[in-house]
């Protein structure tokens, strides 16, 4: 499996990246999406970035079980593109009394099934680390565990991008020694 995972803040392009990869990538395209429509600005955005995307795409709406899903549609030949990993961290963590052994499985099935999958996977997320340290225990959490997610994925990922302002940052693959010096 060729896996990518593409960071970045809101708004930065990374979705607008990940669905261009997902459109040159050769494969059947399977979208995952994650959002839950809870409220009409919710709606609204999903129903934006449903606009965004081929009519041709297969799309599964999955908020939990997200390793599952990709257990059940990943194939040689098929793009898997999941957006976002923060909303579905949300869906798992959403609240004070979230079950945290559900966030726990959830998180670790994810991380266990990636190595195991064919086709290509691109999974997009949400960098929420570089702002200040939020002044609630559940945001905290959040910032806290979204980053130890994307630190394991990365370990995991053949290719990490960052996006800012609409333009990529390769993180990895990195160079492979040392930047050589230059000449003057």
């Amino acid at each position: 499996m060729n896996t990518e995972l593409i960071l970045g803040g809101a708004r930065s392009g990374k979705s607008a990246l990940a669905l261009q990869r997902a459109q040159t990538s050769g494969k059947a395209v399977t979208f995952i999406a994650t959002a839950r429509a809870d409220d009409a600005e919710m709606a609204a955005r999903i129903e934006h970035h449903r606009t965004e995307r081929p009519p041709h795409w297969t799309l599964v709406e999955e908020p939990i079980a997200l390793a599952k899903v990709l257990q059940q549609h990943a194939a040689p030949q098929c793009c898997l593109l999941v957006d976002c990993l923060t909303l579905w961290l949300s869906n798992l963590m959403g609240s004070e009394d979230a079950d945290h052994q559900q966030f726990v499985s959830q998180r670790d099935a994810l991380l266990q099934v990636l190595p195991q999958l064919p086709g290509h996977l691109i999974m997009v997320s949400n960098e929420v680390g570089l702002g200040i340290t939020p002044l609630g225990k559940i945001s905290r959490r959040f910032v806290d565990e979204t980053g130890r997610l994307h630190q394991q994925l990365a370990t995991l990922c053949d290719q990490v991008t960052f996006v800012a302002a609409g333009l990529p940052l390769i993180l990895k693959p990195q160079y492979p020694g040392p930047i050589p010096p230059t000449t003057p």
